[in-house]
């Protein structure tokens, strides 16, 4: 083994991860998306994914792939704006705006790209301000922090100490830009953004919002939470949304008014300088887009499921977060704690997992229940009897 010092950092701050609860590590999955997965050569009851309608292994999402794969073949083979950009890619674009209601939408290769792209072209530098919920997605912090623009985290929804900040910085900001969540992937809550978009306006600040858990789960079509909350492209300027969670397939997209979009083309760096998505993704995610609008069952079923785990968890005692959506964390404190309770699910066939710092703050560890679609009443009826077991 090296004698070198920077390995001998590197090892410390391993052993000390493992001795704290906080060391993680990759599982091997032989079967597809599914709440009955085989991971690790054992047979699961998956309680972990985002696949939250059972779009990743649907039928025609594959079929759509496939067949998009015999014409383009595998890979892009360069950026959107060299000849990356395939037919399927401009399809999904204008597909996404229609059913977003907005007039332009633009594909980027992962979430994380998509917020650290436009946060970065729409900011300059230090006379720029970013307001950001304190419990935002990690892609959304590392966007401030790498903006150069001066970073004002809020507490988490008060949208009173916000407008105080706000108010602070009126006579020095240049660029002003407020960052959220829709629905907060760790704590399953939503953000007011209603109120937020008031204050946005008042304050001639731009509102961009995360929906990456919110698009196709909520609101009468599955458009989001901006639809569920009755809100309009003029309220909400800027909507990011993955396709890797409730549509079941990858990438992610922006959405917003033309001028917006033409911006981004020709000055977000993680657009202009990355390999477009494969088209056959494209065209599986145009399949995937079009079932969320004709199975509105899925929706249905997710919160029928969302209501059982969570009527049945307070019969039991669990401290359950305030969440009506398919995110529902249960709250356990240590680390150690979450991650024993985590093995003794899986002890009985039940894949949970223990969420530890630094993805939620020291002492909020917790069991990580997402509910799909493809999840049955007896499914959740399981975990509800071993969580049972575990805690009495």
């Amino acid at each position: 083994m090296s004698a070198d010092p920077k390995f001998t950092k590197i090892r410390s701050e391993l052993d000390l991860r493992r001795s704290r609860h906080l060391y993680r590590s990759t599982r091997i999955s032989d079967s597809p998306q599914h709440p009955h997965m085989h991971i690790d050569g054992k047979p699961l009851l998956a309680f972990c994914s985002n696949d939250y309608l059972g779009l990743a292994n649907h039928p025609a999402v594959i079929q759509a792939f496939q067949q998009a794969a015999n014409i383009y073949g595998v890979g892009s083979g360069a950026a959107h704006l060299v000849n990356g950009h395939s037919r399927p890619h401009q399809q999904l674009e204008e597909a996404l705006a229609a059913f977003t209601g907005r007039e332009r939408a633009l594909l980027f290769s992962t979430g994380y790209m998509a917020n650290l792209g436009v946060v970065n072209a729409l900011l300059s530098g230090r006379n720029d301000v970013v307001y950001a919920d304190r419990l935002n997605h990690a892609s959304l912090v590392d966007a401030g922090l790498l903006s150069g623009a001066k970073l004002i985290r809020y507490p988490h929804n008060d949208t009173t100490s916000l407008g105080k900040r706000l108010l602070a910085q009126a006579d020095n900001a240049n660029t002003q830009l407020i960052l959220t969540d829709g629905v907060f992937s760790m704590d399953g809550d939503v953000a007011p953004l209603a109120k937020l978009a008031v204050m946005a306006r008042h304050h001639d600040a731009w509102l961009m919002v995360d929906d990456a858990h919110g698009f196709g789960v909520l609101g009468n079509t599955g458009a989001g939470l901006v639809e569920a909350q009755g809100l309009t492209p003029t309220d909400v300027p800027i909507l990011m949304a993955t396709l890797g969670k409730a549509l079941g397939t990858a990438g992610a997209f922006i959405a917003g008014s033309h001028d917006l979009i033409e911006y981004l083309i020709q000055t977000a760096r993680t657009f202009i300088y990355t390999t477009a998505q494969p088209p056959a993704i494209a065209a599986a995610t145009l399949a995937s887009l079009q079932l969320v609008q004709t199975e509105s069952w899925r929706r249905e079923q997710l919160l029928a499921l969302i209501q059982q785990f969570r009527q049945g968890a307070t019969q039991l005692g669990l401290p359950l977060m305030a969440s009506d959506t398919a995110i529902q964390p249960i709250l356990v404190g240590s680390s150690g704690q979450a991650l024993a309770i985590s093995r003794q699910l899986e002890e009985r066939g039940l894949l949970v997992t223990a969420i530890r710092p630094p993805t939620v703050p020291d002492g909020t560890a917790r069991l990580r229940v997402t509910l799909s679609a493809a999840h049955t009443a007896t499914d959740v009826e399981q975990l509800l009897t071993a969580l049972a077991q575990i805690w009495t």
